[in-house]
């Protein structure tokens, strides 16, 4: 007895075979549903999204049988809405990014990449970063210095120092042994060769842990008594809210 589209089990692998594919599909996009042309799909030769739909490969389907793909479904939407009519989204610019690299459609990857978010954020902010030594290393191991103060605890602080030049970094280090701190919890920034100040790298150093989904506050150390500049000019603290 044959089985009804309603019953096909979940992740089920069809044939992708051209003939069997109809000029009309039903896509279940992780979860949200959509109806679109296969033309449409294949618009862009060469792309990943259009090569699902050759017939060259197997194609999963879900419990309807509509075809599944395993991706974030709400801004498929406006992968498709380019597709349509080439016209490049205005939202989501970031994860619609993700998206069209996924998909590997050039054009639009290319013409989101000339967008304002994705050129500051690929030509400006991330290489001014990539100028910034082990500073990826050096937001985790905040990260992780952080997580280990939490321990019953509501909030967990991190000084940080944060020096431009080679100059500071030899005023840090003077800091560094005249303040009343343990050293090994501080955790330092720098030096680099480019514009943006020490407040940017402070801006991009909050951007970025907010971004992993913590909640933090950034505030100037106070200054010690007797020293002979400000501990403020190159610490900072930056403490975490855990509830």
């Amino acid at each position: 007895m044959s089985i009804s589209s309603e019953h096909k089990p979940i992740g089920k692998q069809v044939a992708g075979s051209q003939h069997m594919l109809p000029p009309i599909v039903e896509l279940n996009v992780g979860g949200e549903m959509y109806t679109t042309a296969l033309s449409t799909l294949k618009k862009h030769p060469g792309s990943k999204l259009a090569e699902m739909f050759t017939g060259q490969h197997k194609l999963r389907t879900d419990s309807k049988g509509r075809i599944f793909i395993d991706r974030p479904g709400t801004y498929f939407k406006y992968i498709l809405e380019y597709l349509r009519s080439n016209q490049v989204p205005t939202q989501c610019i970031q994860d619609v990014y993700k998206e069209a690299l996924f998909y590997d459609i050039e054009p639009l990857i290319k013409q989101l990449e000339d967008s304002p978010q994705i050129f500051g954020e690929r030509v400006a902010r991330k290489q001014f970063l990539a100028r910034v030594p082990s500073y990826s290393e050096n937001v985790e191991l905040m990260i992780r210095i952080a997580r280990a103060e939490a321990v019953a605890s509501r909030y967990s602080s991190v000084i940080i120092c944060v020096v431009k030049t080679e100059e500071d970094v030899a005023r840090c280090q003077d800091a560094l042994n005249s303040l009343d701190m343990d050293k090994k919890s501080v955790v330092k920034f720098g030096p680099w060769k480019a514009a943006p100040t020490i407040y940017d790298l402070l801006d991009c150093i909050q951007m970025d842990v907010k971004d992993k989904g913590y909640e933090i506050s950034l505030h100037a150390h106070g200054a010690e008594k007797g020293f002979r500049f400000k501990s403020q000019d190159f610490f900072h603290i930056i403490r975490f809210t855990w509830w």
